[in-house]
């Protein structure tokens, strides 16, 4: 496999997949700036509504607070990004000052070893997060910025052989950098909706006046409200699948053995199904869980936990774990 060309064509994924986040951020704004302005000029066309924002003759005051509103956040994700990820959740780094007991420095002892087998310079911040659940994650922008995070369950449970597995799949990730993408993508796409939301609701309760095209517009907004979650989904299901597909063989890749990984996924895959009542209640009484399904090494909805009613959870970020076993010549046995 050439890695150098995977992580070129990995950065322009993220290229594209930001422009059309923006796209959508520019044409929600132009919707809600046409829908304002017919309330004032009931007479107007769309067509003469758009024609006199695009060129300025009508102040775009919605799309530039909206293309502000992604850039800011985006800024903000670069500068808050271990923060944004660990929202939510009880946590603490991981150090060889701070680790407690020795399983906590042999998850560092573990990290550092595979950061040398990367080949990575820097060697990135370790959180662990006090859950039940067996899951972690990789986030950051850069690899210089670059965290790994795991749940306590997921250190009890795992032997090492299983738990440097995971922790090879998350560097893998770091090593793709995929992390600058999952970080982005996630941000914009549950900002957006919240963005929407606020339209939303206006166009819902205030629809007064402004002749046919305030209808219309009024129309649009609310039939986006439903559909964005499911584009949002797609945009992101057309980055993670591979993404988890291609941090899996590099996982093996830097181990030189695909049996750790999968027993690994075999075993979380198992304690989430066995588990479900207690996980499903945990995610959904941890705050902003959607933002770090994306990154996350396993997604809760495979064993039938909902962490959000979303419309977009109708669909898995993931592949499911028959897939990623049958990728690195494992055949899973149910």
């Amino acid at each position: 496999m050439d890695w150098r060309k995977q992580i070129r064509v990995n950065q322009y994924k993220t290229f594209f997949v930001i422009a059309i986040f923006f796209l959508i951020y520019f044409s929600i704004g132009m919707l809600v700036d046409m829908y304002i302005y017919s309330g004032h000029y009931p007479r107007a066309t769309l067509s003469e509504l758009f024609h006199e924002i695009i060129t300025l003759q009508l102040f775009p005051l919605a799309t530039c607070v909206t293309l502000a509103v992604a850039a800011i956040s985006l800024f903000v994700s670069i500068i808050f990004y271990d923060k944004l990820m660990l929202l939510g959740t009880e946590y603490r780094e991981i150090t060889p000052e701070t680790a407690q007991n020795l399983t906590e420095k042999q998850l560092y002892n573990v990290i550092e070893e595979l950061k040398i087998a990367a080949g990575l310079k820097f060697m990135p911040k370790v959180y662990l997060i006090e859950a039940n659940y067996m899951n972690a994650f990789a986030s950051g922008y850069s690899e210089k910025s670059a965290m790994v995070a795991i749940t306590r369950g997921l250190i009890e449970k795992l032997n090492r052989a299983e738990l440097q597995a995971v922790m090879a799949h998350e560097l893998s990730h770091i090593r793709h950098m995929d992390i600058k993408l999952t970080l982005m993508a996630s941000l914009l796409a549950n900002l957006m909706l919240m963005v929407l939301d606020i339209f939303f609701y206006n166009a819902l309760f205030s629809r007064r006046g402004g002749g046919r095209s305030r209808d219309s517009l009024a129309a649009i907004i609310i039939l986006l409200r439903y559909l964005l979650p499911i584009i949002n989904i797609l945009l992101l299901l057309y980055l993670s699948r591979t993404r988890e597909y291609m941090a899996d063989a590099g996982c093996v890749e830097l181990l030189r053995d695909n049996q750790p990984l999968a027993n690994a996924l075999i075993k979380i895959n198992d304690d989430h199904s066995q588990n479900k009542e207690e996980y499903s209640e945990t995610y959904q009484q941890t705050p902003h869980e959607n933002v770090r399904r994306e990154a996350y090494i396993f997604d809760p909805m495979q064993a039938g936990i909902e962490s959000t009613s979303s419309l977009g959870d109708l669909f898995s970020t993931h592949p499911n774990i028959k897939d990623r076993l049958a990728a690195i010549g494992i055949k899973y046995k149910e």
